[in-house]
């Protein structure tokens, strides 16, 4: 047997947060873990019918501040969507910042509650540039 995906893992400060955030790109929960002899909790998150493609939220009870830092880190989750402009702006109602806008109708990227970078790329051609996107200008770093 050849190697498979497994999931991505993001350490999150807020859990709820975390979980509320990636609800509204369309995440559900698929399974936790709660483990209180290590004290944490694992929540899987995926897109519906794509459960073999989660998210890994790993929330330690005690804070990170003990574990080392090794810099594990990562470029970002990517995620194709129906309609780059309708997502964003679903998004931007809930208080999250467009930090790339899909001023060219393909792509965008927004950052968790964790700065965790999420790209968005419209599914099939790009769409036709639109305002406010089209001249809406980056924003902090993603």
């Amino acid at each position: 047997m050849g190697i498979r995906y497994l999931h991505t893992m993001v350490r999150v400060k807020d859990l709820e947060a975390s979980m509320k955030f990636y609800a509204l790109l369309g995440l559900t929960e698929k399974r936790r873990i709660d483990n209180e002899d290590a004290r944490f909790t694992l929540i899987f998150m995926a897109p519906p019918g794509q459960e073999e493609c989660p998210v890994e939220l790993t929330y330690n009870w005690d804070g990170d501040e003990g574990l080392p830092s090794d810099s594990r880190h990562f470029g970002h989750l990517a995620y194709s969507v129906p309609n780059i402009y309708e997502m964003c702006q679903h998004l931007m109602d809930n208080g999250v910042v467009i930090n790339r806008p899909p001023r060219d109708g393909r792509m965008a990227f927004v950052r968790s509650p964790d700065n965790v970078s999420i790209e968005l790329l419209q599914q099939g051609e790009a769409l036709a540039p639109a305002e406010p996107w089209a001249s809406m200008e980056n924003t902090g770093h993603w």
